[in-house]
């Protein structure tokens, strides 16, 4: 069975002085910020809270730390992240707090929100940080469920249809800390024929540039000030019926900084990403520098006999594959699953999922968040509920343990940074 070596083995300093094998760098089991955890929550594995590599090198990755040293020192680009997953995603609870860190840590360095979906419109749980308001009528579609002949998912697996010859949307910020102005909106939508004028209300007199890209789905407006709200009309030019899709907003701008997407659909697994006809020429248009991948408690929320290792593993590289073809360069992260229950009882298949992402990470060159390691490997998500940070499905956490795990993942990317410091010249 292969586990995470960060979970056997602790040495007492950081190891980088005597060699640049990445499967070297084992950080110190307490960190300050671990210890403060660690002292609330003492059933927490604060020594598996990092980016383990089982490579010795991993090209992506000094790519990417590089990118982000001359970010900070020059504050002269933009680096574009994605998070995808299911609904621990879709709520935008602790990517948020990741979001907020990343655009809040380095003075100067704002970036931009990036793609926004109206989750509120399709009648499901929408992100706290946004909020979307229309007083049309919608229909919403989902990916996971829905798969009419007519319709093409793209990256985020979820729309909303209208036929409505006069559509208004609104748009404004919530509940953040982040909220970077824009001057650029992308609007994904119908592809082929997008017989709209838009109008932007008080907004409207801002607009310099509107580009329809009908080939690809989406249309470009520019402004001349930042804005950080919308009142968007979208106002139809022909009398025959006509449906108006979107498959979501992308709020941008020229700051420097991380743009950082959280993408995530309620029951979403690897399959239903695959499944997406658009996915990949979605991610074309923006591509990425860093994507994280939290996609796994969908496929394997099953019974031991049933869930197959070998499909989840042809999946999860499929996927992996068709983000390096995007960018042969961008840095993969992936995330092993939480431990929760199947039908009241321990699901033993997370731990086959995690020698699955290990093997990958072995191939691929790079690391892995064990955040089933960190919760206390198989049956952990019991005490994770005794100590209120876990529902009472033990598949979905509460408010608090949402805001923990988003705690972790910073302090493990905060001590990546540190680690390929001191092994920079």
């Amino acid at each position: 069975m292969i586990r995470l070596l960060a979970c056997i083995f602790f040495f007492p300093t950081l190891l980088i002085s005597q060699t640049n094998d990445l499967r070297a760098i084992n950080y110190s089991k307490y960190s300050k910020e671990d210890a403060v955890i660690e002292k609330q929550y003492d059933f927490i594995k604060s020594d598996c809270n990092q980016f383990q590599f089982f490579s010795p090198e991993s090209p992506n990755w000094m790519h990417l730390f590089k990118d982000i040293q001359q970010m900070v020192l020059k504050k002269d680009r933009k680096l574009n992240f994605y998070h995808i997953g299911g609904s621990h995603i879709q709520a935008d609870i602790y990517t948020h707090d990741f979001r907020t860190f990343l655009q809040t840590n380095w003075p100067g360095l704002n970036g931009d929100r990036g793609l926004v979906f109206p989750f509120g419109l399709a009648k499901t749980n929408n992100p706290s940080n946004y909020h979307f308001s229309s007083p049309n009528i919608w229909k919403s579609y989902r990916s996971v469920t829905n798969h009419p002949e007519d319709l093409d998912y793209g990256i985020t697996g979820a729309a909303i249809k209208c036929a409505d010859s006069v559509i208004t949307i609104n748009f404004k910020h919530m509940r953040s800390m982040v909220k970077p102005p824009f001057n650029k909106l992308r609007i994904y939508h119908n592809t082929g024929q997008f017989p709209y004028d838009l109008n932007f209300g008080s907004q409207e007199l801002l607009v310099i540039e509107t580009i329809h890209h009908e080939e690809l789905g989406y249309s470009d407006i520019s402004f001349t000030d930042y804005i950080d709200s919308l009142d968007l009309q979208f106002i139809k030019n022909i009398s025959e019926a006509f449906n108006l899709e979107i498959f979501g907003f992308e709020l941008m701008n020229e700051l420097p900084g991380i743009t950082y997407n959280a993408i995530g659909i309620n029951g979403a697994g690897l399959y239903t990403y695959l499944g997406n006809d658009h996915f990949l020429r979605d991610l074309k248009i923006h591509p990425p520098d860093l994507f994280v991948f939290s996609v796994g408690t969908n496929d394997a929320y099953s019974s031991y006999a049933s869930f197959k290792p070998s499909v989840y593993k042809a999946n999860l590289e499929a996927l992996m594959k068709m983000i390096l073809s995007v960018n042969p360069k961008c840095a993969l992260l992936l995330t092993v699953p939480n431990d929760n229950q199947f039908h009241n009882a321990p699901n033993k298949n997370t731990e086959r999922q995690r020698e699955v992402i290990i093997q990958l990470a072995q191939q691929y060159q790079v690391p892995v968040w064990d955040f089933y390691g960190i919760m206390g490997e198989l049956g952990s998500s019991l005490v994770w509920k005794k100590n209120g940070l876990m529902q009472s499905d033990y598949v979905h956490f509460t408010s608090t343990g949402y805001h923990l795990k988003g705690t972790l993942l910073i302090n493990a990317f905060t001590k990546y940074l540190n680690a390929f410091e001191e092994m920079t010249p």
